[in-house]
């Protein structure tokens, strides 16, 4: 008889201070047969577990697959639609459950939306062997860990892993139906509040911590080592660092092993902690970088609007005062601003005006609200914003950025577009005829993602972040921070070590 296994994507990494709703539609949810054909394929956890299903020539049933970009808490009835859609199928009754995941999301109906859907789950299918896959920026719970057989996040910031993560954890889940091992889980969080900067794979304590945790799973019995950064932006109890560890049947070296990596992890603490240079001393920096060796642009990396992280891609401040300190020849965006794309559209190629661009969306959440910025230049070009990515970041796939307007203002070539677009590939400017290799300085609303295609053709890069705030600063005293658990560092300077 073959195996009936029930594989679903449901993925959100909530900003509880974003300005930008989360209703069904951002999802863009596939689901059933459909939900199959968008997945089969693709470089996914879901894909992964697609592709193992089919090893074992199991029946598959595909409930749903959704992911939206990163944004405010989600709608209410949204959460409900889709977790349901999941639900529902395992009430049928299947052998095995693969859930591709990310681990920081909160609705308005359930503030640990991964682990409410889990816990949903075990009431109706209580031992039914289950694995999930979870985003390396996951903020892990007590109901998560307690409502799956086995848990692995992705090792790499940026995400070049996700298939991997999920081979990984499927492979574990077969291993369980075929009786070969039985996976126990430990798990150990951590009170610290990484800024997202810092958890860059390739750079720092997170290097390190990945390190470590590749070094565990070499240990006899050891099946999964994952470290989560968390994701800081999302406002509730749970939000922060931990460790989780897979053992076959060995639950006290699961937590010995989680104990170990966490104290590690706690005693470079500083190092999970971002400073925030005044902007005037970032762009400063970068005028200084222009005097080195090398050739290309220098990289404004405004990662105070970051896109994929709910940013509003809407926020002017390293533009504005980058032209006020004089800075000249500057490639900026997108910049997300349909009415301002409206406006230079009815001018169209080569008319010139004076125009408000950005700083239209107000910061509710932080008490925010900014001025928007008056340029003065000539349209150089319209498009509709649709290409493809030749980059190695979803390579192969479509971007659509609304309609597109490049607007020269002598000092800068700005990309102002209808919808928020994370610049992950050079089709952002080249789509629109403009080269930025050819700039002295590239204005980009991103923290990480920019970096495999932009850095090759730099000088080098400056982490810019804004003094006023924005939706998805590194500055933690810019949040009205009010529901994670507490001492927490660096919150509170006296929070005790984790064990």
């Amino acid at each position: 008889m073959s195996l009936k296994i029930v594989v679903a994507r449901l993925n959100h990494e909530t900003n509880t201070f974003s300005p930008i709703p989360t209703p069904l539609a951002e999802f863009a949810p596939q689901w059933d047969a459909a939900a199959y054909q968008d997945q089969k394929g693709a470089r996914t956890a879901m894909g992964a577990f697609l592709d193992i299903a089919e090893s074992l020539s199991a029946e598959i049933v595909t409930p749903l697959a959704a992911m939206a970009n990163p944004s405010a808490t989600v709608d209410a009835a949204a959460y409900t639609q889709m977790t349901d859609a999941i639900v529902r199928t395992i009430e049928e009754g299947c052998d095995a459950i693969m859930l591709d995941l990310h681990g920081a999301m909160v609705a308005e109906n359930a503030e640990d939306g991964e682990g409410s859907l889990l816990e949903r789950i075990r009431q109706i299918a209580p031992h039914t062997p289950l694995c999930v896959a979870l985003d390396l920026h996951g903020n892990v719970t007590q109901k998560m860990i307690s409502n799956a057989d086995i848990v692995v996040s992705f090792k790499t910031y940026p995400h070049i892993d996700m298939y991997e993560t999920g081979a990984h954890a499927g492979r574990l889940l077969v291993d369980l139906l075929q009786k070969k091992a039985r996976p126990v889980t430990g798990w150990r969080q951590i009170p610290l509040l990484s800024a997202t900067l810092t958890s860059n794979t390739s750079a720092s304590a997170m290097q390190r911590a990945i390190a470590l945790a590749k070094a565990a799973e070499q240990q006899a019995g050891v099946l999964a080592v994952s470290v989560l950064a968390g994701f800081p932006l999302s406002d509730f109890r749970d939000a922060g660092m931990s460790v989780v560890v897979v053992t076959d049947n060995d639950a006290a070296l699961a937590q010995s092993v989680a104990d170990t990596l966490a104290r590690s992890i706690w005693q470079e603490r500083d190092d999970f902690v971002y400073d925030s240079q005044p902007l005037r001393e970032s762009l400063a920096q970068a005028r200084g970088l222009m005097d080195t060796a090398g050739s290309g642009p220098v990289l404004l990396l405004d990662h105070s609007d970051n896109v994929m992280s709910g940013g509003t891609c809407n926020t002017m401040d390293v533009l504005e005062t980058a032209l006020a300190e004089g800075m000249r020849n500057i490639a900026a965006g997108p910049i997300s601003d349909p009415e301002a794309v409206a406006a230079l559209v009815r001018i169209g190629v080569g008319g010139s005006t004076t125009l408000a661009v950005g700083n239209k969306v107000a910061l509710l959440q932080q008490g925010i609200s900014k001025t928007p910025l008056l340029l003065t230049g000539k349209v150089l070009a319209i498009t509709d914003g649709v290409f493809r990515v030749s980059g190695p970041i979803y390579t192969g796939s479509t971007i659509r950025m609304g309609k597109s307007v490049l607007f020269d203002t002598g000092a800068a070539k700005v990309v102002i577009t209808e919808e928020r677009v994370e610049p992950y590939d050079l089709g952002v400017f080249t789509s629109l005829g403009l080269d930025p290799a050819s700039m002295d300085y590239v204005i980009l609303k991103s923290r990480m993602y920019c970096r495999p295609v932009f850095v090759p053709i730099s000088r080098g890069l400056v982490e810019c972040d804004s003094d006023s705030g924005g939706p998805t600063s590194s500055n933690f005293d810019l949040f009205p921070i009010r529901n994670v658990r507490r001492p927490i560092y660096p919150l509170d300077a006296d929070t005790p070590a984790p064990v």
